[in-house]
C-alpha cells in the first residue's frame, strides 16, 4: 500500500528510465518537499518564488514528468479533476469556453473533463451526477436548461460548483450582459437602417424560456421603443438554437411577407448559420435591405459582403471569473456581468 500512495513519474521515453521527485529536486538545487509545492500548485502558500517554480516546472518538463492523478487521489482526497458541462460543442462561443477552461484547470496543474448535453435535462443530470461518481473536485455548468435541479445535486454530493452564461439561485454565476448587449446592437442597426417604422422588425433565434435569449428580448424590445417602433411592429421568433429550426422559420416569415423584415436581429451563430442558408437564396439587392445583426461572433462574418454587426461574449473573461468564484470557494449566489463587445464592420468603424 505504500508504493501505492508513492508519487509515480511517467516514465522517459527515450531511456527507459523512471524520473522521481528527487531526480528533479537535485537538478533544480531544492528540497523534494519545493519540488511537490511547485507541482501541485501550493507553492504561493510556502512563498516559494515564481522564478523558481517555473525553473522546477522546465526541469520536470525535460525529463517527461506527469502526476500519477490516482496516487494523488489517495493522498489528498482530491483526483486533480474538474468537470464542465456544455450545451454543445459545435459552437464558436461555447468551444471559446471549453478552450479557455481547459487552459485555465491545466494552469492548475488539474485535468479538465468536458461533456456535451445538448441542453437537455436528462443529459445534463446524467453527466453532473457521472462527474461526481468521477469524483471531480470542482464543477462548472454552462448553459444549462435546469440550474437549479442541478446545483441541488452538487451541493448533495459537497461538491464546489459555479454557473457560467446562466445564472441560478442558488450558486454563484458569470452571464454576459444579454439585456444591455441587445440594446446596443439594436441600435447599431437601426442607426445603419434607418427604417420606415411600419415596416416590420425581427429578432430571430433562441428560447425564450431560457435567461439569455429572453434578457435580450429584452433589450431588443427597449431599443426599438425609444425609437419609435410600436409593439405590432416587431415579432419574436424564439424558434430555438438549430440551424435547421432557424432557417425554416426565416423561410416561412419571408414566404407570408415575399420579402425580409427591415431589421434583423439573429440570436446565436447557430441560427446565423441556418439564416444565411437561407439568405443565400435571395437576390443581393433583397439582403440588402435588411439591416442584419447577430448576438455571438464568428470572424468569417467579416468577409461576408453584406456588413453585419455582430456582439462577442467574452469567454475567457467569463471562465476567469468563475474560477475565481471556485479558488475562492465562494458559494453564496450571486451574479457576475460581464459585458460582451460589440464588433462593428469595417464601413461602420470610419462614421
Amino acid at each position: 500500500m505504500t508504493e501505492i500512495l508513492k508519487e509515480k513519474w511517467q516514465t522517459n521515453v527515450t531511456t527507459g528510465s523512471k524520473q522521481t521527485i528527487y531526480d528533479i529536486a537535485k537538478k533544480a538545487g531544492v528540497s523534494a518537499s519545493t519540488v511537490g509545492s511547485a507541482l501541485n500548485g501550493s507553492w504561493k502558500s510556502r512563498r516559494i518564488s515564481e522564478t523558481t517554480v517555473q525553473r522546477i516546472q522546465a526541469i520536470a518538463d525535460e525529463m517527461n514528468y506527469s502526476v500519477n492523478l490516482q496516487a494523488r487521489a489517495l493522498r489528498s482526497a482530491k483526483s486533480g479533476l474538474v468537470g464542465m458541462i456544455l450545451p454543445q460543442h459545435d459552437n464558436r462561443f461555447f468551444s471559446s469556453v471549453g478552450q479557455c477552461f481547459s487552459n485555465e484547470t491545466r494552469s492548475r496543474h488539474a485535468l479538465p473533463v468536458i461533456v456535451s448535453t445538448r441542453r437537455e435535462r436528462d443529459q445534463e443530470l446524467e453527466a453532473v451526477q457521472g462527474l461526481i461518481n468521477a469524483s471531480v473536485d470542482a464543477l462548472m455548468l454552462v448553459g444549462t436548461s435546469h440550474p437549479e435541479i442541478l446545483s441541488e445535486v452538487c451541493q448533495k454530493a459537497k461538491v464546489p460548483h459555479v454557473f457560467l452564461d446562466q445564472p441560478c439561485s442558488n450558486a454563484p454565476s458569470v452571464v454576459s450582459e444579454n439585456k444591455g448587449g441587445a440594446r446596443k446592437l439594436t441600435e447599431v442597426l437601426l442607426a445603419e437602417n434607418n427604417p420606415d417604422y411600419s415596416e416590420e422588425v425581427v429578432f430571430l433565434g433562441g428560447n425564450a424560456k431560457l435567461p439569455a435569449t429572453a434578457e435580450r428580448v429584452v433589450g431588443f424590445k427597449e431599443a426599438l421603443l425609444e425609437h419609435g417602433h410600436e409593439p405590432t411592429n416587431y415579432r419574436i421568433l424564439a424558434c430555438g438554437y438549430q440551424r435547421s429550426a432557424a432557417r425554416e422559420a426565416l423561410a416561412t416569415l419571408y414566404k407570408e411577407r415575399q420579402k425580409l423584415p427591415s431589421v434583423m436581429l439573429i440570436n446565436s451563430i447557430g441560427c446565423f448559420e441556418g439564416a444565411l442558408q437561407f439568405l443565400s437564396q435571395l437576390s443581393n439587392s433583397e439582403v440588402d435591405a435588411c439591416a442584419i445583426g447577430a448576438f455571438d461572433f464568428d470572424p468569417f462574418g467579416g468577409l461576408l459582403r453584406h456588413p453585419v454587426p455582430m456582439m462577442r461574449q467574452r469567454a475567457e473573461m467569463m471562465v476567469k471569473r468563475a474560477y475565481q468564484h471556485l479558488d475562492d470557494k465562494d458559494s453564496a449566489p450571486q451574479i457576475t456581468y460581464i459585458e460582451p463587445e460589440l464588433i462593428l464592420p469595417n464601413h461602420l468603424h470610419a462614421s
